[in-house]
């Protein structure tokens, strides 16, 4: 069973897990409007993950014996000035997600809930892979600063990506 501390801190988790989603569709829909489809592809793909990573909090405090509290979702920025911008702003965002999930699993230690620990190092592992590839692509855009051509490789490239459900996940 979930503490009431424990469950409270998974639940607002779990909302910002959601708002992390309406953000990246945000951006989704920004590259779109700019015709750049591979980077709206990209972005809309993080968009499912994140809501993917939002269900695994919702599934876990059911599970666990809590109470999913769901909260109004604050609207995110709509433009950014350039793509480089908006993934700097993703880079940064995931560095917050990276800090709430050691928060959390501060906690799970602190409160001895040796089940939401183990539930939360997927977490730990997942935003490594979450800063790297935003980092990677932030690293891409600023080699290319002002060079179109590469912009263009670039959202190709973007545009490969496919939603893939992590393995061993079920929600």
């Amino acid at each position: 069973m979930l503490s009431k501390t424990m469950q409270d801190a998974m639940n607002d988790q779990l909302n910002f897990e959601l708002y992390s989603s309406y953000i990246y569709l945000s951006m989704s829909a920004y590259f779109n409007d700019q015709n750049l489809t591979g980077f709206a592809n990209w972005m809309k793909i993080q968009a499912q993950e994140e809501l993917v990573h939002s269900m695994l909090f919702f599934k876990h405090i059911n599970e666990r014996g809590g109470r999913v509290l769901l909260e109004p979702v604050e609207g995110p920025a709509t433009t950014w000035a350039t793509p480089l911008k908006a993934f700097e702003v993703a880079l940064e965002h995931e560095h917050l997600v990276t800090s709430r999930i050691h928060k959390l699993v501060d906690l799970a230690l602190k409160e001895s809930d040796h089940a939401t620990h183990n539930f939360l190092q997927w977490f730990v592992s997942e935003q490594v892979e979450e800063e790297a590839a935003a980092d990677a692509i932030a690293k891409q855009l600023r080699l290319s600063e002002g060079q179109a051509q590469a912009l263009f490789m670039i959202d190709r490239e973007l545009g490969a990506r496919v939603f893939t459900m992590p393995a061993g996940v079920t929600i």
